[in-house]
């Protein structure tokens, strides 16, 4: 009996403690870090992580879609830029006009990458909420040494 209840007991605290992998999430300048268990995670590892659940799997697939565009983007604009600096460096006749290019396309990147960071994050909110309902994170047992006339005994309340 007494071994049972000594069973019984870690389980329990082990199902408690040892929910799911929480990701976890930081506002950076450039948008958000997530990391899990110290280990900063890539929109790939997030990927990887998600595949359990399809509501956030398929939110991380979308933002690693607006990632990749948005640096494609974004290398495009830095080149159009950069190009005419080099020039301008190099002692030629820089055409400003590439870089005024360079700057629409850098205008046009922010707000696909600013929406990637966001449907990053909304899919890992997903991600840890499901894993919440999912886990007995919210089950608080209380236990309490109680005696009978019949001898000692340990109830639990929950």
């Amino acid at each position: 009996m007494q071994k049972t209840i000594v069973i019984l007991i870690f389980t329990l605290a082990t199902i408690t403690f040892c929910n799911g992998q929480k990701i976890e999430i930081e506002e950076v300048f450039s948008g958000y870090k997530f990391t899990q268990n110290g280990n900063q995670l890539s929109m790939k590892d997030l990927a990887k992580t998600m595949e359990s659940n399809k509501q956030a799997f398929y939110l991380i697939k979308k933002a690693q879609s607006n990632e990749t565009l948005a640096s494609i983007i974004g290398f495009i604009g830095g080149g159009l830029i950069g190009w005419p600096i080099g020039t301008a460096i190099g002692g030629g006749k820089a055409n400003w006009a590439l870089a005024g290019i360079g700057v629409g396309f850098i205008a046009v990147g922010i707000p696909i990458s600013s929406s990637a960071n966001k449907k990053a994050k909304e899919a890992v909110e997903l991600y840890n909420s499901s894993l919440n309902s999912t886990s007995f994170y919210k089950f608080k047992p209380e236990f309490e040494v109680i005696s009978t006339g019949n001898g000692i005994g340990l109830s639990m309340i929950f």
